[in-house]
Protein backbone atom coordinates (compact mmCIF):
# COMPACT_ATOMS: atom_id res chain seq x y z
CA UNK A 1 0.00 0.00 0.00
CA UNK A 2 1.37 3.43 -0.98
CA UNK A 3 1.65 5.80 1.95
CA UNK A 4 -0.21 9.10 1.75
CA UNK A 5 1.96 12.02 0.66
CA UNK A 6 2.89 14.19 3.65
CA UNK A 7 3.33 17.94 3.28
CA UNK A 8 5.80 19.40 5.79
CA UNK A 9 7.31 22.79 6.58
CA UNK A 10 10.27 23.35 8.88
CA UNK A 11 10.16 26.41 11.15
CA UNK A 12 13.71 27.57 11.81
CA UNK A 13 12.78 30.56 13.94
CA UNK A 14 13.77 32.88 11.10
CA UNK A 15 11.67 35.28 9.10
CA UNK A 16 11.36 33.37 5.82
CA UNK A 17 10.10 30.02 7.10
CA UNK A 18 7.66 31.79 9.43
CA UNK A 19 6.33 33.95 6.59
CA UNK A 20 6.01 30.88 4.37
CA UNK A 21 3.86 29.09 6.95
CA UNK A 22 1.58 32.14 7.19
CA UNK A 23 1.45 32.57 3.40
CA UNK A 24 0.54 28.96 2.66
CA UNK A 25 -2.15 28.84 5.34
CA UNK A 26 -3.76 32.00 3.98
CA UNK A 27 -3.51 31.19 0.29
CA UNK A 28 -3.73 27.38 0.23
CA UNK A 29 -5.80 26.29 3.25
CA UNK A 30 -6.55 22.97 1.54
CA UNK A 31 -2.93 21.88 2.00
CA UNK A 32 -2.69 19.72 5.11
CA UNK A 33 0.76 20.84 6.25
CA UNK A 34 2.68 19.42 9.19
CA UNK A 35 4.94 21.94 10.92
CA UNK A 36 8.14 21.05 12.74
CA UNK A 37 11.17 22.72 14.26
CA UNK A 38 14.55 21.25 15.14
CA UNK A 39 15.46 22.39 18.65
CA UNK A 40 19.21 22.52 19.30
CA UNK A 41 18.68 23.85 22.83
CA UNK A 42 20.83 26.86 21.92
CA UNK A 43 18.36 29.19 20.26
CA UNK A 44 17.66 32.76 21.31
CA UNK A 45 14.53 33.23 23.45
CA UNK A 46 13.07 35.31 20.60
CA UNK A 47 13.14 32.18 18.43
CA UNK A 48 11.01 30.24 20.89
CA UNK A 49 8.65 33.21 21.15
CA UNK A 50 8.20 33.25 17.38
CA UNK A 51 7.35 29.55 17.40
CA UNK A 52 4.73 30.15 20.11
CA UNK A 53 3.24 33.04 18.11
CA UNK A 54 3.11 30.90 14.98
CA UNK A 55 1.34 28.07 16.77
CA UNK A 56 -1.35 30.50 17.87
CA UNK A 57 -1.75 31.89 14.35
CA UNK A 58 -1.74 28.54 12.57
CA UNK A 59 -3.98 26.88 15.12
CA UNK A 60 -1.74 23.86 14.83
CA UNK A 61 1.03 22.33 16.90
CA UNK A 62 4.59 22.74 15.66
CA UNK A 63 6.33 19.44 16.38
CA UNK A 64 9.61 19.99 18.23
CA UNK A 65 12.32 17.62 17.06
CA UNK A 66 15.29 17.00 19.33
CA UNK A 67 18.29 15.11 18.01
CA UNK A 68 18.80 13.33 21.34
CA UNK A 69 15.62 12.60 23.23
CA UNK A 70 16.93 10.69 26.24
CA UNK A 71 20.10 12.63 27.01
CA UNK A 72 20.36 14.77 30.14
CA UNK A 73 22.23 17.30 27.99
CA UNK A 74 20.85 19.67 25.39
CA UNK A 75 21.25 18.32 21.83
CA UNK A 76 24.16 20.58 20.88
CA UNK A 77 26.06 19.79 24.08
CA UNK A 78 25.51 16.06 23.62
CA UNK A 79 27.11 16.03 20.18
CA UNK A 80 29.75 18.57 21.21
CA UNK A 81 30.97 16.03 23.76
CA UNK A 82 30.79 13.18 21.25
CA UNK A 83 32.98 15.23 18.89
CA UNK A 84 35.59 15.65 21.60
CA UNK A 85 35.04 19.37 22.02
CA UNK A 86 35.59 20.04 18.31
CA UNK A 87 33.49 23.06 17.34
CA UNK A 88 31.50 23.06 14.09
CA UNK A 89 32.68 25.32 11.28
CA UNK A 90 31.79 26.16 7.67
CA UNK A 91 33.97 23.23 6.59
CA UNK A 92 32.70 20.82 9.26
CA UNK A 93 29.02 21.46 9.83
CA UNK A 94 28.34 18.51 12.08
CA UNK A 95 25.74 20.63 13.86
CA UNK A 96 23.67 20.92 10.67
CA UNK A 97 23.71 17.19 10.02
CA UNK A 98 23.25 15.94 13.58
CA UNK A 99 20.87 18.58 14.92
CA UNK A 100 18.83 19.51 11.84
CA UNK A 101 18.98 17.09 8.92
CA UNK A 102 19.09 13.77 10.78
CA UNK A 103 16.10 14.59 13.05
CA UNK A 104 14.14 15.79 10.00
CA UNK A 105 14.80 12.64 8.00
CA UNK A 106 13.92 10.49 11.01
CA UNK A 107 10.69 12.49 11.42
CA UNK A 108 9.53 11.79 7.86
CA UNK A 109 10.89 8.25 7.67
CA UNK A 110 10.19 6.55 4.36
CA UNK A 111 6.90 8.33 3.70
CA UNK A 112 6.59 10.31 0.44
CA UNK A 113 7.10 13.91 1.54
CA UNK A 114 6.76 17.35 -0.03
CA UNK A 115 8.93 19.77 1.94
CA UNK A 116 8.23 23.51 1.61
CA UNK A 117 11.28 25.78 1.78
CA UNK A 118 11.20 29.56 2.29
CA UNK A 119 13.97 30.68 -0.05
CA UNK A 120 12.82 33.99 -1.53
CA UNK A 121 12.54 35.21 -5.07
CA UNK A 122 15.45 37.62 -4.55
CA UNK A 123 17.89 34.88 -3.50
CA UNK A 124 20.20 32.94 -5.79
CA UNK A 125 20.46 29.57 -4.06
CA UNK A 126 18.66 26.28 -4.02
CA UNK A 127 18.89 25.25 -0.37
CA UNK A 128 18.83 21.79 1.09
CA UNK A 129 17.80 18.96 -1.24
CA UNK A 130 17.51 15.59 0.45
CA UNK A 131 19.40 12.68 -1.05
CA UNK A 132 16.46 10.50 -0.06
CA UNK A 133 14.18 9.89 -3.02
CA UNK A 134 11.04 10.12 -0.88
CA UNK A 135 11.61 13.81 -0.04
CA UNK A 136 10.86 16.52 -2.61
CA UNK A 137 11.55 20.21 -2.00
CA UNK A 138 9.24 23.00 -3.21
CA UNK A 139 10.04 26.75 -3.14
CA UNK A 140 6.73 28.71 -3.22
CA UNK A 141 8.30 32.17 -2.96
CA UNK A 142 10.39 31.81 -6.12
CA UNK A 143 9.61 32.21 -9.80
CA UNK A 144 10.83 28.63 -10.18
CA UNK A 145 9.19 26.54 -7.46
CA UNK A 146 11.02 23.35 -8.44
CA UNK A 147 14.31 22.04 -7.06
CA UNK A 148 17.40 21.77 -9.21
CA UNK A 149 17.25 17.96 -9.42
CA UNK A 150 13.73 18.13 -10.91
CA UNK A 151 14.78 20.80 -13.42
CA UNK A 152 17.83 18.75 -14.43
CA UNK A 153 15.58 15.84 -15.37
CA UNK A 154 12.85 17.95 -16.94
CA UNK A 155 15.15 19.95 -19.23
CA UNK A 156 17.38 17.04 -20.19
CA UNK A 157 17.70 16.93 -23.98
CA UNK A 158 16.54 13.31 -23.97
CA UNK A 159 13.14 14.36 -22.59
CA UNK A 160 12.35 17.17 -25.06
CA UNK A 161 9.75 15.16 -27.05
CA UNK A 162 7.89 14.26 -23.87
CA UNK A 163 7.97 17.88 -22.66
CA UNK A 164 6.71 19.08 -26.05
CA UNK A 165 3.77 16.66 -25.81
CA UNK A 166 2.71 18.06 -22.43
CA UNK A 167 3.05 21.67 -23.56
CA UNK A 168 0.88 21.00 -26.63
CA UNK A 169 -1.81 19.55 -24.36
CA UNK A 170 -1.71 22.37 -21.80
CA UNK A 171 -1.03 25.58 -23.78
CA UNK A 172 -4.02 26.59 -25.95
CA UNK A 173 -2.78 29.94 -27.29
CA UNK A 174 -1.24 29.12 -30.70
CA UNK A 175 1.26 31.98 -30.75
CA UNK A 176 2.51 31.21 -27.25
CA UNK A 177 2.62 27.49 -28.04
CA UNK A 178 4.78 28.13 -31.12
CA UNK A 179 7.27 30.20 -29.12
CA UNK A 180 7.44 27.52 -26.42
CA UNK A 181 7.94 24.75 -28.96
CA UNK A 182 10.91 26.61 -30.47
CA UNK A 183 12.49 26.93 -27.01
CA UNK A 184 11.89 23.30 -26.04
CA UNK A 185 13.25 22.02 -29.35
CA UNK A 186 16.52 23.93 -28.96
CA UNK A 187 18.93 21.54 -27.22
CA UNK A 188 21.00 22.54 -24.24
CA UNK A 189 24.45 23.78 -25.17
CA UNK A 190 27.16 26.13 -23.95
CA UNK A 191 25.35 28.93 -25.75
CA UNK A 192 21.88 27.92 -24.58
CA UNK A 193 22.46 26.57 -21.10
CA UNK A 194 19.94 25.18 -18.63
CA UNK A 195 19.51 28.42 -16.68
CA UNK A 196 18.75 30.38 -19.84
CA UNK A 197 16.32 27.76 -21.11
CA UNK A 198 14.57 27.59 -17.74
CA UNK A 199 14.13 31.36 -17.49
CA UNK A 200 12.92 31.62 -21.08
CA UNK A 201 10.21 29.03 -20.48
CA UNK A 202 9.19 30.69 -17.22
CA UNK A 203 8.95 34.06 -18.97
CA UNK A 204 6.57 32.48 -21.47
CA UNK A 205 4.25 31.35 -18.69
CA UNK A 206 4.90 30.36 -15.09
CA UNK A 207 1.66 28.47 -14.48
CA UNK A 208 1.94 26.65 -17.82
CA UNK A 209 5.51 25.67 -16.98
CA UNK A 210 4.44 24.39 -13.55
CA UNK A 211 1.62 22.32 -15.02
CA UNK A 212 3.93 20.75 -17.58
CA UNK A 213 6.50 19.90 -14.91
CA UNK A 214 3.73 18.39 -12.77
CA UNK A 215 2.57 16.25 -15.72
CA UNK A 216 6.18 15.20 -16.35
CA UNK A 217 6.57 14.21 -12.70
CA UNK A 218 3.81 11.64 -13.14
CA UNK A 219 6.39 9.55 -15.03
CA UNK A 220 8.83 9.66 -12.09
CA UNK A 221 9.04 8.40 -8.52
CA UNK A 222 8.87 11.88 -6.95
CA UNK A 223 6.27 12.27 -4.16
CA UNK A 224 4.15 14.69 -6.21
CA UNK A 225 3.71 11.96 -8.82
CA UNK A 226 1.30 10.38 -6.33
CA UNK A 227 -0.88 13.51 -6.03
CA UNK A 228 -3.91 14.12 -8.25
CA UNK A 229 -3.42 17.87 -8.14
CA UNK A 230 -1.25 20.57 -6.61
CA UNK A 231 -2.78 24.03 -5.93
CA UNK A 232 0.52 25.91 -6.06
CA UNK A 233 0.85 25.24 -9.80
CA UNK A 234 -1.16 28.37 -10.64
CA UNK A 235 0.77 30.66 -8.30
CA UNK A 236 2.77 33.31 -10.17
CA UNK A 237 3.70 35.49 -7.20
CA UNK A 238 7.38 36.12 -6.52
CA UNK A 239 8.06 37.24 -2.95
CA UNK A 240 11.12 39.21 -1.85
CA UNK A 241 12.47 40.43 1.48
CA UNK A 242 10.07 43.35 1.96
CA UNK A 243 7.14 41.00 1.33
CA UNK A 244 8.37 38.72 4.11
CA UNK A 245 8.39 41.49 6.71
CA UNK A 246 4.98 42.67 5.51
CA UNK A 247 3.48 39.19 5.95
CA UNK A 248 4.88 38.87 9.46
CA UNK A 249 3.63 42.29 10.51
CA UNK A 250 0.17 42.05 8.94
CA UNK A 251 -0.47 38.58 10.36
CA UNK A 252 0.20 39.74 13.90
CA UNK A 253 2.82 37.03 14.37
CA UNK A 254 5.45 39.75 14.42
CA UNK A 255 9.06 40.05 13.35
CA UNK A 256 11.60 38.20 15.54
CA UNK A 257 13.02 40.80 17.92
CA UNK A 258 16.63 40.02 17.02
CA UNK A 259 16.06 41.52 13.54
CA UNK A 260 15.15 44.90 15.05
CA UNK A 261 17.96 47.47 14.84
CA UNK A 262 19.56 48.57 18.12
CA UNK A 263 21.50 51.81 18.35
CA UNK A 264 25.14 51.99 19.37
CA UNK A 265 27.70 54.81 19.56
CA UNK A 266 31.39 54.76 18.76
CA UNK A 267 33.76 57.75 18.79
CA UNK A 268 30.88 60.19 18.74
CA UNK A 269 29.15 58.50 15.81
CA UNK A 270 25.89 56.60 15.99
CA UNK A 271 25.01 53.38 14.23
CA UNK A 272 22.60 50.46 14.41
CA UNK A 273 23.18 46.74 14.59
CA UNK A 274 21.04 43.63 14.74
CA UNK A 275 21.19 39.91 14.11
CA UNK A 276 20.72 38.92 10.48
CA UNK A 277 19.64 35.29 10.80
CA UNK A 278 18.07 32.67 13.00
CA UNK A 279 20.03 29.72 14.35
CA UNK A 280 22.07 29.02 17.45
CA UNK A 281 23.18 32.15 19.30
CA UNK A 282 26.82 31.17 18.82
CA UNK A 283 26.56 30.27 15.13
CA UNK A 284 29.94 30.45 13.37
CA UNK A 285 28.32 32.12 10.35
CA UNK A 286 27.75 35.31 12.34
CA UNK A 287 29.43 38.52 11.26
CA UNK A 288 31.86 40.22 13.67
CA UNK A 289 29.32 42.94 14.40
CA UNK A 290 26.76 40.26 15.29
CA UNK A 291 29.15 38.80 17.87
CA UNK A 292 29.48 42.30 19.31
CA UNK A 293 25.67 42.56 19.31
CA UNK A 294 25.47 39.27 21.22
CA UNK A 295 28.07 40.42 23.74
CA UNK A 296 26.32 43.72 24.42
CA UNK A 297 22.70 42.55 24.21
CA UNK A 298 23.03 39.03 25.68
CA UNK A 299 26.23 39.01 27.77
CA UNK A 300 25.21 35.76 29.49
CA UNK A 301 24.96 33.95 26.17
CA UNK A 302 28.25 35.41 24.98
CA UNK A 303 29.89 34.13 28.15
CA UNK A 304 28.42 30.70 27.46
CA UNK A 305 29.83 30.80 23.92
CA UNK A 306 33.29 31.62 25.32
CA UNK A 307 33.14 28.48 27.46
CA UNK A 308 33.04 26.30 24.36
CA UNK A 309 36.46 27.65 23.34
CA UNK A 310 38.12 26.39 26.51
CA UNK A 311 39.01 23.12 24.78
CA UNK A 312 41.33 24.93 22.40
CA UNK A 313 38.99 25.28 19.41
CA UNK A 314 37.64 28.66 18.25
CA UNK A 315 34.35 29.81 16.71
CA UNK A 316 36.34 31.94 14.25
CA UNK A 317 39.66 31.14 12.65
CA UNK A 318 41.28 34.51 13.18
CA UNK A 319 40.49 35.34 16.81
CA UNK A 320 38.95 34.05 20.03
CA UNK A 321 35.81 35.47 21.58
CA UNK A 322 37.92 36.84 24.44
CA UNK A 323 40.05 38.76 21.96
CA UNK A 324 37.01 40.04 20.09
CA UNK A 325 35.56 41.82 23.15
CA UNK A 326 38.65 43.82 24.02
CA UNK A 327 37.57 47.50 24.01
CA UNK A 328 39.87 48.49 21.16
CA UNK A 329 38.71 45.53 19.09
CA UNK A 330 35.01 46.32 19.62
CA UNK A 331 35.66 49.91 18.60
CA UNK A 332 37.38 48.75 15.41
CA UNK A 333 34.57 46.34 14.52
CA UNK A 334 31.95 49.05 15.01
CA UNK A 335 33.95 51.58 12.99
CA UNK A 336 34.36 49.07 10.14
CA UNK A 337 30.66 48.30 10.26
CA UNK A 338 29.72 51.99 10.15
CA UNK A 339 31.98 52.50 7.17
CA UNK A 340 30.38 49.53 5.41
CA UNK A 341 26.94 50.88 6.28
CA UNK A 342 27.77 54.25 4.75
CA UNK A 343 29.16 52.78 1.52
CA UNK A 344 26.83 49.79 0.99
CA UNK A 345 23.89 50.19 3.30
CA UNK A 346 23.16 53.92 3.14
CA UNK A 347 21.30 53.86 -0.19
CA UNK A 348 19.31 50.87 1.05
CA UNK A 349 18.38 52.62 4.27
CA UNK A 350 17.47 55.87 2.53
CA UNK A 351 15.48 54.48 -0.39
CA UNK A 352 13.68 51.50 1.12
CA UNK A 353 10.78 51.58 3.54
CA UNK A 354 12.38 48.65 5.34
CA UNK A 355 14.41 49.62 8.42
CA UNK A 356 16.19 46.29 8.69
CA UNK A 357 19.91 45.91 8.36
CA UNK A 358 20.04 42.51 6.67
CA UNK A 359 21.62 43.84 3.48
CA UNK A 360 24.46 45.31 5.53
CA UNK A 361 24.93 42.35 7.85
CA UNK A 362 24.70 39.66 5.22
CA UNK A 363 27.87 39.86 3.17
CA UNK A 364 26.84 37.24 0.66
CA UNK A 365 27.77 34.09 2.55
CA UNK A 366 25.15 31.46 1.95
CA UNK A 367 25.15 30.05 5.44
CA UNK A 368 23.04 27.04 6.21
CA UNK A 369 19.62 26.83 4.61
CA UNK A 370 18.39 24.50 7.32
CA UNK A 371 19.15 27.00 10.07
CA UNK A 372 18.75 30.40 8.50
CA UNK A 373 15.45 30.37 6.63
Amino acid sequence: MINKVRHVLGISGGKDSAALAIYLKAKYPSLDIEYYTCDTGKELKETYQLIDNLENYLGKKITKLRAVENSHEKPFDHYFQLHGGYLPSPLARWCTKKLKLDPFEKFVGNDPVVSYVGIRGDEERDGYISKKSNIQSIFPFRKNIWSEDVINKFLNNANSKEVLHYYKEIVEDELKQKKIIDVVKEPLSLKFNQKRKLNTLLDLGISEFNKVVFAFLKTTDYPLAKEEGFPILDNEEILVQDDIFRILEESGVGIPAYYMPTEFAVNGKKGQYARSRSGCFFCFFQQKIEWVWLYEQHPDLYKEAICYEEGGYKWMQDETLEELIQPSRITKIKEDFLQKSNTIGKPYLNQSASPYLLDILDNGEEGCASCFL
